[in-house]
């Protein structure tokens, strides 16, 4: 193992929360109890939910119980990317027609607006920086896969996208090899658990009551079932995205696929000049295997991707803790990119999971005949993807109950989708091992051929994933 991760520190939750603390913890639910709408979940789309539906009905009993504490998940673990991504767009446009995914992606890009704007409103210091979103190519496959992807976002209205060559490239970002690059401004960076506790609190300020160390077992209608009692609720919202499988009934609903991240100790003013990233935009590329990275406010880089991406039977982590060999791949990513940057040492590593549908359609639902509903399987792009789904669930919730008609929100293609359940076991296991190494042979194949077509391994993986 190379000697700069042989120190790092490893799990703990996550990066985020070594630097900001881990939360003073709240009361677990005392008892049988009741409510308007109980939200399972206090990530950020439980949170989210919970903030707009008092917003909009301020007369609510909203309780939301999580089962560790609030950002333990995916909100507290992830790269800090608020950016307009959507998982399942162009499914949703075969389904719907090409308006109907228009209108979806509008509705992403204004939503990267809408969380900078609560954060302000609500005085959340999350080191927000709206520098957009840059995804760079490094080989020729790359490259044309770049190009159509440009184009491709351009078909969905998103004009204000620009593409640069490897000049240009260079001037923003010297990532090794770099050829070209796409940039939107639909993005920014920001620290996940400053945004996630903050949101907490100002939900908390509105008046929702937040239970933590409260694991729900079963959600049935009108019922949120906890070792500790039942919350009785007209309405209950599944907010649980990667963790879903571990209720009752749910374990082929989302699958929950595991992401690793590193993060460096702060780099030098020297180390920084030599890298370039003054705009500090959210950095990605075209790989199969992709990775994901981001300037933090304390000047380090904190860079992710797969790893191990599914553990046997939906089984999920405890405490974010990352295999050696998996840090030892995002540091070959790491110094990949930025050459200069070997011998710096890793500081943190840490893993969380996500949420993927077999279909990897992100939904928004609420069964008007038993009033549960649910929203997630963002597949890593939730940041900002929670926002707008909990603003859809809070319209569906308020269309249901009279308090509203039908909105813009509620005719979104993804409002009331349905998806098939994964495969049982061993069958899932295999065939999500057997997609990502096929992804990653097909990287070092184009990396090794300099083909500027894109391997048909990728293709076949693509095909096990039910991605086409």
């Amino acid at each position: 193992m190379s000697s700069a991760v042989d120190s790092v520190v490893n799990g703990g939750i996550s990066y985020w929360y070594a630097d900001d603390g881990l939360p003073a913890p709240r009361e677990p639910l005392a008892g049988d109890t009741s409510a308007d709408v109980v939200i399972v979940g206090g990530g950020y789309t439980g949170l989210w939910t919970a903030y707009y539906l008092k917003k909009a009905a301020p007369f609510l009993r909203i309780t939301v119980l999580e089962q560790k504490f609030c950002g333990y998940g995916a909100s507290g673990r992830n790269g800090g990317w608020l950016y307009n991504g959507v998982a399942g767009r162009d499914r949703y446009a075969k389904l719907h027609g090409h308006d109907a995914a228009v209108r979806l992606q509008k509705a992403m890009n204004e939503t990267v607006a809408e969380v900078v704007r609560v954060a302000e409103e609500e005085g959340i210091d999350a080191d927000v920086h709206v520098g957009g979103v840059l995804e760079v190519a490094y080989t020729p496959a790359q490259l044309a896969r770049l190009e159509a992807f440009h184009e491709h976002e351009k078909s969905y209205g998103e004009k204000d996208r620009e593409v640069y060559g490897a000049r240009e490239t260079a001037e923003r970002i010297r990532v090794a090899d770099a050829v070209g690059s796409t940039w939107s401004p639909h993005g920014a960076r920001l620290h996940p658990v400053k945004l996630v506790k903050g949101l907490a609190a100002a939900v908390e300020a509105l008046g929702v009551t937040i239970h933590e160390q409260t694991p729900v077992t079963e959600i049935r209608p009108k019922h949120a079932v906890t070792p500790y009692g039942t919350v009785r609720a007209s309405y209950v919202l599944r907010c649980t995205e990667g963790f879903t499988a571990s209720l009752k009934g749910q374990k082929r609903t989302w699958l929950p696929m595991n992401s690793s991240m590193i993060a460096t100790e702060p780099l030098t003013d020297e180390q920084w000049a030599e890298i370039g990233w003054e705009g500090c935009e959210t950095l990605g590329d075209m790989a199969h295997a992709y990775m994901y990275a981001q300037r933090t406010a304390d000047g380090r880089i904190a860079l992710g991707g797969r790893g191990v991406p599914y553990r046997f039977g939906s089984r999920t982590d405890n405490d974010g803790r990352t295999q050696p060999a998996t840090v030892e791949a995002l540091y070959e990513i790491l110094v990949r990119f930025f050459p200069s940057l070997a011998g710096v040492k890793v500081a943190h590593a840490w893993s969380g999971v996500l949420g993927v549908p077999r279909d990897w359609c992100t939904t928004v639902t609420l069964d008007r005949s038993t009033g549960l509903g649910w929203a997630g399987g963002y597949v890593g792009s939730g940041v900002a993807t929670t926002n707008l789904a909990a603003r859809t669930l809070r319209d569906l919730v308020q269309q249901d109950s009279g308090q509203a008609g039908a909105t813009e929100l509620t005719a979104l293609p993804w409002a009331n989708h349905q998806v098939r359940k994964w495969e049982p076991e061993p069958l899932r296991w295999l065939g999500v091992h057997g997609m990502y190494a096929t992804y990653r042979m097909a990287d070092r194949r184009e990396l090794a051929t300099h083909s500027a077509e894109s391997s048909k391994l990728a293709r076949i993986a693509d095909r096990v994933a039910g991605r086409h």
